[in-house]
């Protein structure tokens, strides 16, 4: 992997695993006071495992930057922001003019359909993935192309380029797409863009890239260069911690990041997270942390759900889907009843539940009421 990812020995090595061993699971009882710590809550109290944030949030390093802050919060962001683009840029080794910021990577898709979308243009998407751009879209009157997913839950990349014609004006890729976690491969990804012609954008989501541990995954930042139409976001909402502060990126050619400038809202980003972003780029001890963390508490919750001989979807984010055998909306409501938030449903998988990775805690109290709620015989029985 790339972008300053960490190699798999150097990963191994932090969970105190040999190369090739299989990774035993720690129980939570056994995990570090810190991984066990109890996440900042919503202001009713809840658990909050709805929305793929991170529980730890930012790091020291970006927290002593928010707080100083302050001495600049009388300013506009615009010198912090050419400073951030110039970080970035050097992060992934391309150019401040191929870097755009915005308010979230949300505003960043906004720009893309914005741009590269219009009454006579489709957008080709995988179904079910992350809906923002589809939304932003359908006020852009865009024509959505939904394409079914494998049976493995994962991008059908050979009926995506079939369906890109004259008309498709952007193709999007979540990876890995949210909700399924699942992946698309550099190598399932070049061979997909020998196949997409130029006239199509195609925008990669990279949302939550620092969570994969497949060797096969990569960024395609560096193919920027190779493939004039390719886009890339960002995001420090994930494992940066920093979902509420608002801050994305993209990463294209200069000429894409000046059509897509066109649009941005004039200083939609803040100095505290300008700063904040700043120290979290370098802070790798902070990645590595967050990324154990994450690991370790997902393999427990796989092991709960294979111990009730659940069906669910192996994930290479910080989310996971269960089949609870029946519609998630009534489900929804019944965790919410306890205080606890769970994903909403993702048509056309109405019987599978997304579920975020909380703290250890969390996902204990998460487990007890899954239980509650759907028993494991009832939901075996009805997948």
């Amino acid at each position: 992997m790339s972008d300053g990812a960490l190699n798999r020995r150097q990963f191994a090595q932090s969970l105190g695993l040999a190369l090739g061993g299989a990774l035993v699971l720690p129980e939570i009882a056994a995990l570090p006071a810190e991984a066990r710590q109890h996440a900042p809550r919503s202001a009713d109290g809840a658990i909050q495992i709805d929305s793929n944030e991170n529980p730890y949030g930012p790091s020291d390093k970006a927290r002593d930057a928010i707080t100083n802050s302050e001495t600049i919060a009388c300013r506009y962001p615009d010198v912090t922001e050419n400073r951030m683009a110039e970080a970035i840029a050097k992060h992934h080794s391309v150019t401040p003019d191929q870097v755009l910021l915005g308010c979230g990577s949300t505003e960043v898709l906004r720009c893309a359909d914005t741009m590269f979308l219009g009454a006579s243009k489709n957008v080709v998407v995988s179904e079910p993935t992350y809906e923002a751009v589809l939304s932003f879209a359908k006020v852009m009157q865009a024509n959505p192309v939904k394409v079914p997913q494998t049976a493995d839950y994962r991008h059908d990349l050979n009926a995506m380029a079939s369906a890109v014609s004259g008309s498709t004006g952007l193709v999007y890729i979540c990876n890995p797409n949210n909700p399924t976690g699942t992946i698309v491969s550099l190598d399932e990804f070049e061979k997909f863009m020998s196949h997409i012609p130029l006239t199509a954008t195609v925008l990669i989501d990279e949302a939550y890239f620092h969570f994969v541990e497949d060797s096969s995954y990569g960024t395609v930042i560096p193919w920027i260069g190779r493939f004039p139409n390719l886009i890339v976001a960002r995001t420090f909402s994930k494992v940066y911690g920093m979902a509420g502060m608002r801050l994305g990126y993209a990463i294209s050619s200069e000429q894409n990041i000046r059509t897509m400038r066109s649009c941005k809202l004039w200083s939609s980003t803040n100095v505290a997270v300008l700063d904040a972003a700043i120290a979290s780029l370098g802070d790798q001890a902070h990645v590595l942390d967050q990324r154990n963390k994450n690991i370790q508490t997902r393999r427990w919750l796989y092991s709960e759900l294979d111990r009730d001989h659940r069906q669910y979807i192996p994930s290479h984010a910080n989310f996971v889907m269960i089949n609870v055998g029946q519609d998630v909306s009534p489900v929804g409501e019944a965790f919410r009843k306890r205080n606890i938030l769970v994903g909403r449903k993702f048509p056309p998988m109405n019987n599978w539940l997304r579920v975020s990775m909380g703290t250890p805690g969390e996902m204990q109290s998460f487990m007890t009421a899954l239980r509650e709620i759907v028993p494991a015989s009832s939901a075996k029985a009805a997948a």
